[in-house]
């Protein structure tokens, strides 16, 4: 019996975890939304469970800047300030962005590539394993079995503005 409550606890720590991870990393306006990404990612929860992990997580709504509200952890508000400052940094360095799995290779303005690459760690995005930027370029390096479609389609999630075929 001991060992299906230690079960439990972790089996909650990793939904916690989980669950910080799928808002930080994603756009989450719904306890639904919220809900899908779970089951997704393999948990068993019921809607009341999340309610209460999401009480006990401090989680709130903030205001997206158009006309809905997204969910946010407790900080996050400085942290959604800063998105903004590296969306406009990768916005203003970037000149072109190809892929061959798994490296994704992003040129940037002479000079740029340093605060383009920042920015793309800042979006701490589960996808990159990791960057190197040099003056007027940086290769990312994609996760095992991640596409340069799949980063794309990702990274125009975080940045509509986008300018990327």
């Amino acid at each position: 019996m001991q060992f299906r409550g230690k079960q439990t606890m972790k089996d909650r720590s990793e939904r916690l975890k989980t669950i910080r991870k799928v808002i930080r990393n994603n756009r989450i306006e719904s306890q639904d939304e919220l809900l899908s990404h779970l089951i997704k990612d393999g948990f068993d929860v019921t809607q009341a469970t999340l309610s209460r992990d999401l009480k006990l997580l401090k989680v709130g709504k903030i205001s997206d800047g158009n006309d809905g509200y997204v969910y946010t952890l407790p900080g996050d508000d400085e942290r959604l300030e800063n998105d903004d400052i590296f969306v406009q940094d990768f916005l203003r360095g970037y000149v072109s962005i190809d892929w061959n799995e798994p490296i994704v290779v992003i040129k940037t303005f002479g000079g740029h590539a340093d605060a383009v690459s920042n920015a793309l760690d800042a979006f701490n995005f589960d996808e990159i394993l990791g960057t190197i930027a040099g003056e007027n370029c940086i290769f990312a390096c994609l996760k095992k079995g991640v596409s340069g479609k799949d980063f794309m389609e990702k990274l125009k999630r975080k940045i509509p503005d986008l300018d990327e075929e």
